[in-house]
């Protein structure tokens, strides 16, 4: 699992720290985020990776957004324009990796994601966040459901939402699926 700060924390220990810097119990932080006290002793134990879902609710608790929980502080003062493929930041799970493209900024007015879904991997739940989102399928097909509606993309065809209504990605074919995204707000 990637290291996440200067601290060398791993994704469930900083969920861990997060909650104990505001004081909260895991059941109080279960129950605002509607999930069971459970999966969040197992998630801070970093014994399972939380679906996308699951962590942004458990961010939204703590007032974060999974750029700012991912992202690495660089100093303010010069910005990295060139990004190494071993310098993005994965906040994907379970089948599915969302590879952010990501320099520190967190000023910066766009995200912009590699996305990539193994054969019967989804995003799970419904996604939903202010905001737009467009991407490109540049291989494979994928299911986008948006506020109910099912639409099948392929190779080539884009897709533009709004990120306001619940959404989400799954891949309902046999071969592995690769989209390229940007979003506003940045910070999801």
């Amino acid at each position: 699992m990637k290291v996440l700060d200067e601290t060398g924390l791993a994704p469930g220990q900083r969920l861990a720290r997060l909650r104990q810097l505001q004081g909260m119990s895991q059941r109080k932080v279960a129950e605002l985020a509607g999930l069971t006290h459970s999966a969040i002793c197992t998630i801070e134990q970093d014994k399972v990776s939380p679906a996308v879902s699951t962590l942004q609710k458990l961010l939204g608790v703590y007032g974060l957004s999974l750029s700012e929980f991912f992202a690495d502080p660089l100093p303010a003062k010069r910005r990295k324009v060139v990004i190494n493929p071993e310098e993005l930041i994965e906040i994907g799970s379970q089948g599915v990796s969302f590879k952010l493209v990501h320099n520190g900024n967190d000023k910066r007015a766009l995200g912009f994601l590699i996305e990539s879904y193994a054969p019967g991997s989804s995003t799970g739940g419904h996604i939903k966040h202010k905001g737009e989102e467009t991407g490109t399928v540049l291989e494979g097909e994928i299911e986008l459901t948006v506020d109910g509606e099912r639409y099948v993309l392929r190779a080539g065809q884009s897709y533009v939402i709004d990120t306001g209504l619940p959404h989400t990605f799954t891949n309902i074919s046999d071969r592995e699926c690769r989209i390229i995204s940007a979003h506003t707000p940045a910070n999801l």
